[in-house]
């Protein structure tokens, strides 16, 4: 039997039957939009998170995109994110109007290079071209970015910082979360995430209470909020008095309904990754180049990502014992051909070394021992005939 790569029933089989009567509890309420469920999980996870407000959206891409456009960024602004990275987290800015400029990774953790960042914005600022305005950092493959190194360059340049935190939502450096530093965390619930639900969903977590007020805004239409009406008589529904240009960005209540059960076994979950990851680690250091994680991090192990330079011929040999593998991302965002017209100041040479040679294995809580094992033998045996 195939090994899985993810392994969501093995999840849904804990959560067992309050899952369940979670979700019927939803459909038999006909409270299908924004129903109790979404104001209960977003205050759940405002306590998790570490962040005084959060806002729950329909997917990790309208989260990035509803504080971009809250921040008016738009024609002629320049948002600097990394490459090696989702498209999603690149596809914001086009969509609000501004341009992404793309900056290169560190080699060990791939995550932005606080150094090469720096450089860029500079570059920028010296062409004239772009207005500078936000930078967007991942914590890419469920780690930490380097935040006080880069929430300092964004402060230097007086830059807003997103931590796109679509892989990493529950990561933590030196005991906080990325929302200490960033001026919004952003995240995503789709269903592989460590904390996704059974479709589309995404939170936007933040520290400013004008500007959470402006998310609810614009997450439904443009709609009035509290601080709108103030002096101002409106006796309908404020969806009706529409003050911006908005989004219909909500997340369905049965979303909500099955991340509040995930949120009781979260942290037990991630535990566990770290549990597989270390005994990855442990078997597999002296034959391939394995994952670091930052000093004083804690990674969610969204992926379990190794480096070979025969990625073709690894992933074959895999395949033919029944184990699965993955590539993020064979071709860097600044390689597609709808971003290559957008800046790359100074080139991205790790970027696409790393392409080349990262790959990804099973990796959830779920993973048993002997599972591990075959993944484990089936490498150094590989490795072994090969060289």
């Amino acid at each position: 039997m195939p090994i899985p790569f993810i392994d969501l029933q093995a999840q849904r089989a804990r959560l067992g039957q309050p899952l369940e009567d979670a979700i019927l509890k939803v459909v038999r309420s006909g409270a299908y939009i924004m129903g109790p469920e979404i104001a209960e999980f977003e205050r759940q996870m405002s306590d998790y998170g570490q962040a005084p407000f959060v806002l729950s959206c329909g997917s990790g891409t309208e989260a990035l995109v509803l504080p971009l456009m809250a921040w008016e960024i738009g024609p002629g602004d320049a948002v600097f994110c990394p490459s090696f990275t989702f498209a999603a987290t690149a596809e914001a800015m086009p969509l609000v109007g501004a341009s992404p400029v793309f900056v290169d990774i560190l080699p060990d953790t791939y995550n932005l290079d606080p150094a090469k960042l720096d450089a860029a914005i500079v570059a920028v600022k010296a062409e004239g071209k772009l207005t500078p305005r936000a930078v967007i950092a991942v914590d890419l493959f469920g780690q930490p970015a380097d935040y006080p190194a880069i929430a300092a360059v964004a402060a230097k340049h007086g830059l807003k910082l997103i931590a796109d935190s679509a892989q990493g939502f529950g990561c933590t450096l030196n005991g906080q979360h990325p929302i200490h530093w960033a001026d919004v965390t952003t995240t995503s619930f789709f269903p592989a995430k460590p904390l996704g639900c059974y479709g589309d969903g995404g939170a936007v977590l933040c520290k400013d209470e004008r500007l959470h007020d402006l998310l609810v805004s614009l997450r439904v239409h443009g709609q009035a909020v509290k601080s709108d009406l103030v002096g101002r008589t409106f006796d309908h529904d404020p969806k009706y008095l529409n003050l911006r240009i908005g989004m219909n960005s909500r997340m369905d209540t049965i979303q909500a309904a099955v991340l509040l059960q995930k949120l009781t076994i979260f942290d037990d979950e991630i535990a566990a990754r770290n549990v597989v990851a270390d005994r990855y680690a442990q078997g597999l250091s002296d034959v391939v180049a394995v994952p670091k994680v930052i000093d004083g991090g804690v990674s969610v192990w969204a992926q379990y990502t190794i480096e070979t330079q025969d990625r073709d011929g690894l992933a074959a040999h895999l395949k033919s014992q029944d184990i699965p593998s993955a590539v993020y991302y064979p071709i860097p965002i600044h390689k597609q051909d709808v971003y290559s017209v957008y800046p790359a100041p100074g080139g991205l040479p790790v970027t696409e070394a790393k392409s080349k040679v990262v790959m990804s294995l099973p990796m959830h809580p779920y993973l048993t021992p002997d599972h591990q094992d075959q993944v484990i033998a089936a490498i150094r045996a590989y490795v072994k005939r090969n060289g």
